[in-house]
């Protein structure tokens, strides 16, 4: 299961962007049923790109993260390779496209 990076303010979420090149930041609410189901998931999908860092944000803790990247609404994941965002995948996920996703731009950025 991939590590989750608890990120609860700007600067560490810069930090963490920083740090690592190849990043995913997954943003959810407390309150928020589907944020609650798809983290698991998310975990083990990601446990099979072991370059890939997990950071997640409670956006009613973070209330910033919204306008630093534009989200409306929750869950939202983002990839962000080298503090550019390449995916962007909110509220209702197919895991199946998602990982297809995933392991293009893993397999274009490792080669």
């Amino acid at each position: 299961m991939k590590e989750v990076y608890e990120l609860t303010a700007i600067r560490e979420i810069e930090d963490f962007l920083q740090q690592h090149e190849l990043s995913f930041l997954y943003i959810s609410k407390p309150d928020c049923s589907t944020c609650h189901a798809l983290l698991p998931k998310l975990k083990e999908l990601l446990s099979h790109y072991p370059l890939i860092r997990l950071g997640h944000i409670d956006a009613s803790t973070v209330e910033e993260v919204a306008g630093k990247f534009l989200i409306l609404s929750a869950p939202v994941m983002l990839l962000i390779i080298e503090q550019k965002e390449y995916l962007r995948e909110d509220r209702f996920v197919r895991f199946e496209e998602l990982k297809r996703k995933l392991d293009q731009l893993y397999e274009a950025y490792t080669q």
